[in-house]
């Protein structure tokens, strides 16, 4: 028997099989999609088998070395994998290792991730045990281990040392039990009964199980998505069938996890980048041993192999996490739907503030629209209001306005919660002289320097190069650095000063970036420990609190100011979403905006709770400039440590699409990218427009497999990309 193998090494040029003979001790245990040993030009390299055959090559081949039997891809994941490459230009070895967890690997070799915990057992011979004690004096505390024992086996290191007495006496003994990482709530909660709207909704997304539907439902936030997915994921384990749930960020794993524990227990999985790698390889190991039927977990959850897939939710579905952005670049609901089809199930896309895209499509019936247009819970859309940050500047109010004080202080003295939303890490994003003009960037990147106050040092937030900050200007000598720009370091300072009784905590990457500390700002912020929750837009989504009427918005227009077509639409996202943390359950709730652009249709938008008001308004630019969703779009990134051989390589690729591409396509001419320089790499992208073109991915393929073998220049080519 011989198999055709894809070896680990994620590079163009070695995207293809190659043939090894498998030895006879293998043969009757060899799958396709196995991880596999090989021997591969004088090194030993691990592999997958694609597949397996009883015909000889004609020339000469070598052995397998050794198989992994403990794990292997199936059928559907193996189809998954060659859909990914087809659709993102992938390596197909690129594409199997993003389908599993670090440990399992296929670049990597066994290692034993499981845990174990030793229990003592007592002898099942109670004649044998009571002759023991007849025999011996002085054991109390042996006897009490041994009544002990007569409920249930003990972890042994619960008992005292003399429990070692009674395993050299064979009274007891010992066994290892395998222990997960993680532990899940055993305390299960009954459903919440449904209101007539989600009733609606819930019977709708019913009505196409064991069949591919895919549904939008847009809900106003604190409609009650989630407990509509909830019912329905109800019904589809009582079929003895699985779920995959996405969300878009850890921060929302953290609460729904919680929520589905309590509801299914240990029926519940959860895959995520915040988990250690033993972590994950218990919870991977769970899900394909078919010992849960439902996952909850970010963007690569999509690729867990659950068995006999019954349903996918995608949560905060408008979200740009779930489209990579490093090789390979898929999108979650691309698989998403490849997987559903293929089980033929439903797919569910829920968002408060839909994708124009998915929106779109429910207006030509690829997706069935289902709404919800209330809050679960009776309570009205907060109140919002916007204020002019121009005219608050002339008061030498900076950072906050004279209204968001004031309602600070009444939501303070009412015992209720605030939360305040700033999309900036950091305590000033830069640090310019007053004499020279000098300002301090990144010297790999194309960036200016963030302050971070509590270490005093500048970082990077690309590359990660760090500085110590001098109080001299490194130019001219003199002490007359400025801090300008404002990150919710320093507003957490700013915060304190004008509210000294309040107890505040930050949510941003450099507060959550140790293990558990996410869980814990949440649950303490849950408890009502903290009167204000400050952060990055970590805290814009999903996040469920009771007691918060009132979300402040500090600088509304940053996102505003992005080079992005989708610029409008992220920042109606944000702070959309933002302002709907605020009067979830039966208080009033009320958001403040801050903007020096208070005549901005966005904005105007999101204070009138108008999604559908915005969505016409947007689609109506888009029509006009030719973007999604009225074309596709196409990036091609061309990448080098050289400058100008990076221009030079693109213009010719810039010549080439010109000179092979239809006429109605459009080619836009070479552009820097817009972070020019990262991590000492120039970059330079040119974009593609398109309605329909059979030929742009073969073209672009061709394009791609020119630079295989090229190690000065990478070409980086993105289907649909989510930023630029």
């Amino acid at each position: 028997m011989y198999a055709n193998i894809l070896i680990e090494y994620p590079v163009k040029s070695l995207d293809k099989t190659f043939t090894y003979e498998v030895p006879d001790e293998y043969i009757d245990v060899i799958k396709v999609g196995m991880k596999v040993k090989v021997p591969f030009n004088n090194k030993e390299l691990n592999g997958i088998v694609l597949d397996l055959t009883n015909d000889k090559p004609l020339y000469e081949i070598k052995k397998i070395i050794d198989i992994n039997k403990d794990i292997y891809l199936n059928d559907e994941l193996l189809s998954l994998g060659k859909f990914i490459s087809a659709e993102t230009l992938c390596p197909l070895i690129s594409a199997y290792e993003t389908m599993l967890p670090p440990a399992l690997k296929i670049n990597k070799d066994r290692n034993n991730y499981d845990l174990f915990e030793t229990y003592i057992y007592l002898n099942e011979d109670e004649d044998f045990v009571q002759s023991y004690i007849d025999s011996k004096k002085n054991i109390d505390k042996q006897i009490e281990i041994i009544d002990l024992l007569k409920g249930g086996p003990i972890l042994k290191k619960e008992l005292s040392s003399s429990v070692n007495t009674l395993l050299k006496y064979n009274v007891v003994y010992e066994k290892k039990e395998k222990k997960n990482r993680i532990n899940t709530i055993n305390e299960i909660e009954d459903s919440i009964p449904l209101n007539e709207e989600q009733e609606v909704a819930y019977n709708t997304i019913k009505a196409s199980f064991d069949k591919y539907n895919a549904f939008l439902l847009e809900g106003v936030t604190g409609s009650g998505k989630t407990e509509v997915y909830m019912h329905l994921i109800s019904d589809v384990i009582s079929k003895g069938k699985s779920v995959i749930v996405l969300v878009p960020e850890i921060s929302l794993t953290t609460q729904a996890i919680e929520r589905f524990y309590k509801r299914f227990g240990e029926n519940v999985a959860i895959f995520h980048s915040g988990l250690s790698i033993g972590e994950k390889y218990d919870e991977y190991l769970k899900i394909y041993e078919g010992k849960v039927s439902i996952v909850v977990g970010t963007r690569s959850s999509i690729f867990v192999p659950l068995k006999n897939l019954g349903l996918i939710v995608i949560d905060e579905e408008h979200s740009d996490s779930y489209k990579q952005d490093t090789t390979p670049r898929y999108d979650a609901k691309d698989v998403a739907i490849f997987r559903c089809k293929y089980h033929n199930v439903p797919l569910v896309l829920a968002s408060a503030t839909p994708t124009l895209e998915s929106k779109a499509r429910t207006m030509k019936d690829v997706y069935h629209l289902v709404t919800l247009t209330k809050r679960a819970k009776g309570s009205m859309l907060p109140k919002t209001y916007l204020v002019d940050m121009g005219r608050e500047v002339i008061k030498k109010n900076f950072i906050f306005s004279e209204m968001l004080k004031d309602k600070i202080r009444e939501k303070l003295d009412k015992h209720e919660q605030i939360i305040l939303l700033l999309n900036r890490r950091g305590y000033s994003t830069f640090i310019t002289c007053n004499r020279c003009g000098f300002t301090y960037k990144c010297p790999n990147c194309d960036i200016t320097l963030t302050y971070h106050k509590e270490d005093n040092i500048l970082k990077c937030h690309y590359c990660d190069y760090t500085k110590d900050l001098d109080n001299l200007c490194p130019e001219c000598n003199n002490k007359s650095l400025s801090f300008l720009g404002l990150g919710t370091q320093r507003l957490e300072d700013e915060t304190r000063k004008l509210f000294p009784d309040a107890s505040i905590i930050r949510m941003d990457q450099d507060t959550t970036s140790k293990k558990g500390s996410l869980k814990n700002i949440l649950d303490e912020f849950s408890s009502h420990k903290y009167d204000i929750l400050l952060g990055t837009q970590m805290i814009s989504k999903g996040l469920d609190f009771k007691d918060v009427t009132l979300v402040g918005i500090i600088n509304a227009d940053t996102s505003l100011n992005i080079p992005d077509f989708r610029a409008n639409e992220k920042t109606f996202d944000l702070l959309y979403q933002t302002s709907g943390r605020s009067g979830r359950d039966t208080k009033e709730g009320e958001v403040i905006i801050q903007t020096y652009n208070p005549d901005n249709r966005v904005l105007s938008y999101v204070k009138d709770n108008d999604y559908e008001g915005f969505y016409k308004y947007e689609m109506n630019i888009r029509h006009n400039l030719f973007y999604p969703p009225y074309s596709y779009i196409t990036t091609v990134n061309i990448k080098s440590y050289d400058e100008g051989l990076a221009l030079n390589e693109a213009n010719k690729i810039h010549d080439i699409l010109k000179n092979k591409i239809s006429d109605k396509t459009l080619v836009y001419d070479v552009t820097p990218s817009y972070m020019h320089k990262i991590n000492n790499i120039y970059s330079y992208q040119i974009l593609i427009k398109y309605t329909f073109d059979d030929k742009l991915k073969s073209i672009l393929k061709d394009i791609d497999n020119t630079y295989i073998l090229n190690n000065k220049v990478n070409v980086e080519i993105t289907f649909n990309p989510s930023k630029f």
